[in-house]
């Protein structure tokens, strides 16, 4: 008799441990769903999920161990009630239970369900009863159907989602590319001064008129574009320029140069 008494204060001392971690971590769970929502994260509340199972699977390991004696066999009387404030209670319940009166016992000393969730359950054991067992085995092959077909809805989603992911992250440009292109574009980084060669190539430095034809063709780059008029007057005098430097006839190449240079593209 002492050993079996002895067993079962072990069996109680190991489950009010196992229930007081379950309870730690139960609230500690619920202050970061109240109080940390807005930095909760996926990972984290997998991980709270797997310490609670992992608690849960230990406590009924512990219930289902063959020294454990069966709780079921043991009948607690209560010995003393009183509607007066029992402080030790209050310390061993931490505050939920102020009193051990009439009224809380038969909550707390229940061994079957409430009487309307006791007639609920009959109500549905009743209604599995009626259903036969073809029928019974098209509604599970149903469910189970939609169950896979929902699953491979969400990993489609999942897998599209990811791949959806890879290629907004994937880079299509070149940063050192468009950085240099940038500095050329603003700030003439990289650009070369020299001249195009068929700018100047076809005039020579010896001919008296080459400088009154660059003179010329300065005057015609800064002409402004509001009418014609105005455009042809520094054309004429860079033409004029080149002859009094020149007299006689033009080269046909200084011809060809003056002829294209007096056509402006936006005058078409």
């Amino acid at each position: 008799m002492q050993r079996e008494e002895k067993q079962l204060e072990l069996t109680l001392e190991a489950l009010i441990s196992q229930v007081a971690d379950l309870k730690n971590s139960l609230v500690s769970f619920i202050y970061k769903l109240e109080n940390e929502y807005d930095r909760l994260t996926w990972p984290s509340v997998l991980d709270s999920f797997a310490l609670l199972s992992g608690q849960l699977n230990t406590l009924n390991k512990v219930l289902k161990h063959e020294k454990t004696p069966l709780l079921r066999n043991q009948v607690i009387i209560p010995l003393v009630l009183s509607p007066d404030r029992d402080e030790e209670i209050m310390r061993q319940t931490e505050g939920r239970v102020p009193v051990f009166s009439h009224e809380v016992v038969p909550d707390h000393l229940r061994t079957k369900p409430d009487p309307e969730v006791e007639e609920q359950e009959k109500q549905l054991i009743t209604d599995a009863a009626r259903i036969s067992p073809d029928v019974a085995q098209k509604q599970i092959q149903s469910l189970n159907k939609m169950c896979s077909n929902l699953l491979e809805k969400i990993s489609k989603e999942e897998r599209e989602s990811e791949s959806g992911g890879l290629r907004q992250n994937k880079q299509t440009f070149n940063p050192a590319d468009t950085n240099a292109l940038v500095a050329a574009v603003a700030f003439g980084k990289g650009l070369s001064n020299r001249r195009p060669p068929g700018s100047g190539g076809s005039v020579q430095s010896g001919q008296p008129g080459a400088g009154a034809i660059i003179a010329g063709a300065s005057g015609m780059q800064q002409v402004p574009m509001s009418g014609a008029p105005a455009q042809q007057q520094p054309m004429l005098a860079g033409v004029q320029m080149a002859q009094a430097g020149q007299p006689g006839k033009m080269p046909s190449g200084i011809k060809t140069n003056i002829k294209s240079a007096s056509m402006h593209p936006y005058q078409r």
